[in-house]
């Protein structure tokens, strides 16, 4: 896996590899202006007691669910220098010699507790490769996993610590708005349902060719709930809307929700999942960190019976536990459209 890392050798090539060459109506082509006035952009701006339930945050939550299948949140609490720290400490692991990264590397184990890898999971099989790579590990509970991250730089695991943290916070708050938006009672996305908190932090760097490469495949998050934290100045995240990719704009230590698919279905459709991508740059390295909340594997998902009886009191989809729908997830390869619709009544 060494030598098949894009951090290892990209500075070396001129050209873009063939294996990185997608078919053409795979290619993300030119540029596209970034949906700058209608991207749903929420100030979280805190109550003097912390809480996020003012009217007006749960209406523009629960609409841009609906309607886009994101948001971005600015104001959110958790400090600009935290931030800064974690993109520089990611960028700083990305960035050691090859040897210092070579424990983390994934070897085919799916209970590898902190995995190194670069395009994805399945390299072995693609026929072309997406010019990233990808440190992945589990942040919650903190105790039991932090024994298991780098431990290089020396204050990776005091920052992605603090970080996973704040975030961790940051999605219950936004998890307890979103049921409160629904009608649900508060907590209701707590225990197996938001049981697992995964750090996945990719590394896009400068690329040959933009124009015929990928940073990632489209796809939707089979999860709960994933938060992005990007560079503040470099794009590269794209939505699907209305037909065509739409450029995420980075602002300034905002994040970026994305509904995922358990949250649709637990929805009864009322939310929607959204399709999207990344894409790259010839000039700039582009770190994007997710966590993404997950159920445990063995959490039953259904359309929630009180969203259920409020609507139509027919449940658009049959009820299956998580690990279920993660290998149907895995066998369509993320096809958004043909997976729900193997789970629809």
């Amino acid at each position: 896996m060494e030598n098949k890392l894009v951090s290892s050798w990209w500075k070396n090539v001129q050209s873009l590899p063939e294996n990185y060459k997608f078919p053409l109506d795979q290619r993300p082509g030119e540029p596209i202006d970034p949906l700058k006035h209608s991207t749903p952009i929420i100030d979280l701006t805190t109550h003097e007691d912390g809480g996020y339930a003012q009217p007006a945050i749960l209406e523009q939550i629960i609409k841009a669910s609906q309607d886009f299948g994101y948001f971005q949140v600015i104001n959110h609490g958790i400090s600009e220098k935290l931030l800064e720290e974690t993109i520089g400490v990611l960028k700083e692991f990305f960035n050691m010699p090859a040897e210092e990264k070579a424990k983390y590397y994934y070897t085919g184990d799916p209970n590898s507790k902190c995995k190194l890898y670069t395009s994805s999971y399945n390299y072995q099989n693609e026929d072309k490769h997406c010019w990233r790579d990808t440190l992945a590990h589990h942040c919650h509970p903190l105790q039991d996993n932090l024994p298991f991250w780098p431990e290089k730089p020396t204050h990776y695991r005091e920052v992605i610590s603090a970080y996973s943290i704040e975030t961790r916070k940051l999605i219950t708050k936004i998890l307890d708005v979103i049921s409160e938006g629904l009608g649900l009672e508060k907590g209701y996305f707590g225990g197996e349902l938001s049981k697992v908190q995964m750090l996945s932090a990719n590394y896009y760097p400068p690329c040959p060719d933009p124009n015929l490469a990928l940073g990632m495949h489209s796809h939707c998050d089979p999860n709960l709930l994933t938060i992005l934290l990007q560079d503040s100045h470099v794009y590269g995240l794209q939505i699907f809307k209305n037909g065509k990719w739409i450029a995420v704009e980075p602002i300034p230590n905002a994040f970026v929700v994305i509904i995922g698919c358990q949250l649709q279905i637990i929805s009864n459709d009322r939310l929607k999942s959204v399709i999207h991508r990344a894409v790259t740059n010839s000039k700039e390295t582009r770190i994007c960190v997710g966590n993404f909340v997950i159920p445990s594997s063995d959490c039953h998902i259904e359309p929630a019976s009180e969203l259920v009886k409020k609507t139509t009191n027919i449940a658009a989809y049959k009820s299956y536990q998580y690990k279920e729908f993660l290998h149907a997830y895995e066998i369509k390869h993320g096809d958004f459209e043909a997976l729900l619709q193997s789970y629809k009544l």
